[in-house]
């Protein structure tokens, strides 16, 4: 039975009592231990019932790093009594490769092109909408979207979205007299030699490649691919760096004149600068080409030991207050029509975190190009880093 502070101190004040009265009595050291065991037992049973209750179910959860507030999080779990074991990938081909591992997840943040994958080799899950009585929530031209990935809406539901662009120094540019980025051929200039920050991931450096050459960053032809590739060979020269997320750091350290970048990290990254008060600015370019329109959505695995969790964990994160507060966190644009009404205007008419419809000109959604065609890539992206190069080049002659 689990006992009170007030009853503790009044154990303690009846032991005092005693030995007042008994004062003229000296106590043997084998009582005053045993009385203080009495007192130290009665408070640890009483912190113990100040506890939170053991989580009574668990939830593994497998995203992008720095994609959720960490409060939400704890607030998800103080809610449902459901414990969250978060762990991060990079990219969506680590993400892919981690799941063949021991370690199982229940719920997951992939990209488009990685759901269709996903979806292909029949490891999601159906979700059952009457679990997800938020999805309400998500603008019904997004989970349109998300049909071209996702037929029918059946296993994805949207969290965030952006495009992919170029970000430059405004001071850089201007002292070495370098022309400002309009489109992605421009990062083939040799004037930007040792200026470029680049993007280490396969679609998204072929995206650039492949539409600097006029071709759809989907391409699944062989011919189209390998020009691209040799493309990205050509460009290496003038690449001061192949990174992920550190592209935001590099570009407020002001590292580079340019870099490839997600429209989601703009606004974290000018913020930064302003209160760093540096005498540069960063800007964002949206190439003439077009670019990619991306999203991330969450899906849960086929063999997830707890969907009924999972399916819990998407709602909450489509409560319009809590993807409010993830926008607020990681700044990628939320699908979320009824958080949107709660951000100040001047951020809903950011156009770089919501482009208008001109800007979608040219613009696509990133497709699985299915196993024999991914393999291409993979081989060409492997000559870019450097491994296998001279074989490449010799497929390309």
């Amino acid at each position: 039975m689990k006992k009170s502070l007030e009853y503790i101190l009044s154990v303690a004040a009846v032991v005092g009592m005693i030995g007042g009265v008994c004062a003229c009595n000296k106590k043997t050291e084998t009582e005053n231990k045993d009385e203080l065991a009495v007192v130290d037992e009665l408070q640890a049973e009483d912190e113990d019932s100040q506890k939170a209750p053991e989580p009574t179910s668990r939830l593994a959860v497998y995203s992008w790093g720095d994609y959720i507030d960490p409060a939400v999080i704890q607030e998800f779990e103080k809610e449902t009594g459901i414990a969250v074991d978060y762990d991060m990938f990079d990219t969506n081909e680590e993400m892919f490769e981690s799941l063949s591992g021991g370690k199982k997840y229940d719920v997951l943040c992939p990209s488009d092109y990685m759901i269709q994958k996903l979806i292909q080799h029949d490891m999601l899950s159906p979700l059952n909408y009457d679990h997800i009585p938020n999805i309400k929530n998500i603008d019904p031209n997004f989970m349109e979207m998300a049909g071209s990935f996702d037929e029918g809406n059946k296993f994805a539901v949207p969290y965030t979205w952006g495009t992919v662009g170029i970000i430059y120094n405004t001071k850089r540019i201007e002292d070495k007299k370098l022309p400002v980025p309009k489109k992605w051929a421009d990062l083939w200039n040799p004037a930007y030699k040792d200026e470029i920050i680049m993007q280490d991931s396969i679609r998204d450096a072929y995206m650039v490649a492949l539409k600097s050459l006029g071709y759809s960053m989907n391409s699944t032809n062989e011919e189209e691919i390998q020009k691209a590739t040799q493309k990205l060979i050509e460009q290496k020269p003038l690449v001061r760096d192949y990174v992920v997320d550190e592209v935001r750091n590099k570009m407020i350290d002001g590292e580079a004149a340019i870099g490839v970048i997600y429209s989601g990290e703009l606004m974290n990254i000018q913020e930064e600068v302003k209160k760093e008060n540096y005498d540069y600015s960063l800007e964002y370019v949206f190439p003439e080409e077009g670019t990619n329109v991306w999203m991330d959505a969450w899906v849960v695995l086929k063999d997830s030991e707890n969907k009924e969790n999972a399916e819990k964990w998407i709602d909450f994160l489509a409560r319009a207050d809590i993807a409010k507060r993830n926008f607020e966190f990681i700044t990628y644009a939320t699908p979320n029509m009824a958080a949107l009404e709660l951000l100040d205007e001047k951020i809903r008419k950011n156009k770089s975190l919501f482009p208008d419809g001109e800007t979608f000109k040219n613009c696509e959604v990133y497709r699985y190009p299915g196993e024999d065609v991914e393999a291409i890539y993979k081989k060409g992206w492997a000559a870019v880093k450097g491994d296998d190069e001279a074989e490449v080049k010799e497929d390309n002659k």
